[in-house]
């Protein structure tokens, strides 16, 4: 080989050299690509301002009828009929038994005829009476003989009065052989089937009846809480609600019942610190049933001013709970906040936010403090009072009383 020409060692070397150049290059490419900024990340804000939102509390609660009325039988025999079926609802002074009523027939003739006797005894008594009269008063006959004709006239007056209270009294035991229902409402399962025996020894539990129309809740809110309540109410009679799931396909649906707070104990249960109260609430279509367990929302105020912010947007670490905001630059800043009380709507704000400021509601998951956003205002859809108007939870104002 002449002198001029290159070994395969060379060559190697020089494709090696010529490798790691192309390598080289290729490689500052795609670090000038990764530090290229990303693109503004497109997110949803609403803009806080400390102004007057209805203040709502949550508790959880159990529904009582309203009024829970036991049929028992109130005198004895055989039961001969039963006037409903079972689950029923029925009106009050409908006909739900009947209990044997010869026996109390017979009474009620029996006192009846027994003061017909009497009235005739004391038709006789009174002409005994004025027959003697005019004798006695010329002397002709004796004072001793009037005298047990007026006794005998006055013991038949005490005797017919006594025959009325009997007539009432056998009137009265024989209209409740008729059990009716005392109240309108939802009838249970009969206790006792037809031809039994009810009422000897005992008033015998036939059914009961329970009003369901309108429902008590009762709640235990604690003693500060309840504190809280007196303190900034801002009506007397607080609003309150609760919502039933639906059934079937609309299983995923809520539906809203409406009522008042109307009591509130008087004393605090020594053994958990909390104060028993009960709201009415109205339950027309029989949407819940006495004993169920519930979330009652509670109205207190809605003459405080506060700021309030989506519960979605506030995020935790280490450093403790923040949220996003968006700055003149258009770029995430970490904002921390305190939070205070807080609802699935919405979550008050004692320190970190100020009015005007614009909270990041969407997109969080994506952001780091510093990324440029291309931020979208969505307040007026949104944001904390549009959301309560949406669900109904700005009370109407109380009507003057007239």
């Amino acid at each position: 080989m002449s002198q001029m020409g290159i070994s395969h060692k060379q060559l190697y070397r020089i494709i090696l050299s010529v490798s790691l150049l192309l390598l080289s290059g290729c490689g500052e490419e795609k670090q000038k690509k990764a530090l290229k900024a990303p693109p503004p990340l497109n997110v949803e804000t609403v803009t806080v301002n400390k102004k007057n939102f209805p203040m709502w509390v949550q508790f959880t609660g159990t529904t009582k009828a309203v009024s829970d009325q036991e049929i028992r039988a109130r005198v004895s025999g055989r039961l001969e009929k039963r006037f409903f079926e079972d689950g029923a609802y029925v009106n009050k002074g409908d006909k739900l038994f009947l209990i044997e009523q010869s026996q109390y027939k017979s009474n009620l003739d029996k006192a009846k005829s027994q003061k017909k006797k009497d009235e005739a005894s004391l038709a006789l008594a009174k002409a005994d009476v004025k027959r003697y009269q005019p004798l006695v008063k010329e002397g002709l006959a004796a004072r001793s003989t009037l005298e047990q004709y007026e006794a005998n006239r006055d013991a038949l007056y005490a005797s017919i009065a006594a025959d009325e209270a009997a007539i009432q009294n056998a009137t009265l035991e024989l209209s409740y052989t008729i059990i009716k229902a005392p109240i309108s409402g939802q009838i249970g399962a009969r206790k006792v089937d037809v031809g039994n025996l009810v009422g000897y020894g005992e008033s015998t539990l036939l059914a009961s009846v329970v009003q369901t129309d309108k429902i008590y809740t009762y709640f235990s809110p604690s003693e500060k809480n309840a504190q809280t309540i007196y303190k900034f109410k801002s009506r007397d009679k607080l609003p309150a609600f609760i919502e039933v799931r639906g059934q079937g396909k609309d299983i995923f649906k809520r539906k809203r019942l409406d009522g008042f707070v109307d009591f509130t104990n008087n004393t605090v249960d020594p053994l958990t610190s909390t104060v028993s109260m009960r709201a009415t609430i109205e339950n027309k279509n029989k949407a819940i049933y006495p004993g169920t367990f519930v979330y009652i929302n509670v109205f207190i105020t809605d003459q405080h001013e506060f700021v309030m912010v989506p519960p979605q947007a506030i995020l935790e670490d280490q450093l403790g709970k923040f949220v996003y905001t968006v700055d003149e630059n258009a770029s995430a800043k970490r904002t921390s906040i305190e939070p205070g009380f807080s609802t699935r709507y919405y979550t008050s704000i004692h320190k970190g936010l100020k009015s005007s400021d614009k909270v990041v509601i969407s997109g969080l998951v994506k952001i780091q403090n510093g990324r440029k956003l291309a931020p979208k205002e969505v307040t007026d859809t949104k944001g904390v009072e549009a959301v309560l108007k949406k669900h109904n939870l700005i009370p109407e104002e109380p009507k003057a009383e007239k």
